[in-house]
């Protein structure tokens, strides 16, 4: 298995949901991520700028996450992979998204894996 940083259950706020009315108030989300970044932890020197900042991903993902009102929490987990491979140095990210909307169920959720094109 590769290096890589977990965030488990980042808490998220978006305007999510197919129907008009579920858009209109925010909902809470959980992201939880693995990311698999370009250098291996044995390269990092112990200096942040050699990895990933989780801090700054986790900013970048509730920024998106509120930027604008989404219908599927698939579009807004797609969009969250292609941002941080994008904007971040990784080799590869694994999402799963929850939304907590659903009576009588914990939660709702969509898992994906997305790698860095060659």
């Amino acid at each position: 298995m590769p290096d890589c940083i977990r965030i488990e259950s980042l808490e998220l706020s978006s305007l999510i949901g197919v129907p008009e009315e579920e858009r209109a108030a925010p909902q809470r989300l959980t992201a939880s991520l693995v990311l698999e970044p370009i250098r291996d932890f044995r390269a990092l020197d112990d200096r942040l700028e050699n990895t990933v900042d989780y801090f700054a991903v986790c900013a970048h993902i509730k920024a998106l996450a509120t930027a604008r009102p989404r219908c599927l929490i698939e579009t807004l987990a797609g969009e969250i992979a292609a941002e941080l491979l994008a904007r971040f140095p990784l080799r590869a990210v694994e999402i799963e998204l929850r939304k907590f909307i659903l009576p009588d169920t914990a939660f709702v959720a969509v898992h994906l894996r997305r790698e860095r094109g060659v």
